[in-house]
C-alpha cells in the first residue's frame, strides 16, 4: 500500500517534468507557451464570469426565497413520498444549477436523516449520478461560442431523470 501512496505522490511532478523535457527536446519555448496558455485561460475566465454570477445569484434566490420548499411541498402532494422522498426534491432541483448548493442540501439531509438511512443513500446516489445541467451547458457552450444547443438540454434532462430514478431504485435495493 505504501508503494502506491509513494507513486501517487510522484505522478504529478513527473508529469510536469516530462512535459517540460519533451518541450525542450522538440525545441518548443516551454515557458512562453505556458504564458500564452495562461493568458488564453484568463480570457476564458473573464468571459464566463457574468454567467457564473448569474447562476450563483439564481441559486441563492431559489434557496433564500423558499421557492424550493414550495415546489417540494407541491410535488409531495402530487407524487407522495412513495415514489421519491419529498425532502430530496429541493436537492434535485438545485442540482440542475449548482453542485455546491446541492452539496449543502446533501449535508442537511445527512444531519437530519443520517448518511446510512434510505434517504441518505438515495441522496448520495442522486448526487453522483446527476449533473449540473445549466452550469455545465453555460460554461462549455459559452467557452466555445456555441449558440444552438439543439438536443442538449432535453437529453440532459432525460439523463438526469434516469439518474434520479436509478438512484431511487438502487437506494431501495441497498436499504431493503
Amino acid at each position: 500500500m505504501q508503494l502506491f501512496l509513494n507513486i501517487s505522490k510522484l505522478i504529478l511532478p513527473m508529469l510536469i517534468v516530462s512535459i517540460i523535457a519533451f518541450g525542450m527536446w522538440k525545441k518548443i519555448p516551454v515557458y512562453d507557451s505556458f504564458v500564452e496558455g495562461a493568458e488564453a485561460g484568463m480570457k476564458t475566465v473573464l468571459h464566463l464570469i457574468p454567467t457564473m454570477i448569474g447562476l450563483m445569484l439564481a441559486t441563492g434566490v431559489l434557496r433564500a426565497s423558499g421557492f424550493l420548499d414550495l415546489i417540494a411541498h407541491l410535488l409531495e402532494q402530487v407524487a407522495g413520498d412513495s415514489l421519491f422522498p419529498a425532502c430530496l426534491f429541493p436537492m434535485a432541483i438545485l442540482r440542475l444549477f449548482s453542485s455546491s448548493a446541492a452539496t449543502g442540501l446533501l449535508l442537511d439531509v445527512y444531519q437530519k436523516y443520517g448518511p446510512d438511512s434510505r434517504i441518505g443513500v438515495i441522496a448520495s446516489l442522486m448526487m453522483s449520478s446527476t449533473e449540473t445541467i445549466f452550469y455545465t451547458m453555460s460554461v462549455y457552450f459559452l467557452s466555445v461560442n456555441v449558440k444552438k444547443t439543439r438536443y442538449t438540454l432535453p437529453g440532459a434532462f432525460f439523463a438526469t431523470v434516469c439518474g434520479i430514478a436509478a438512484s431511487v431504485v438502487l437506494g431501495e435495493w441497498i436499504c431493503g
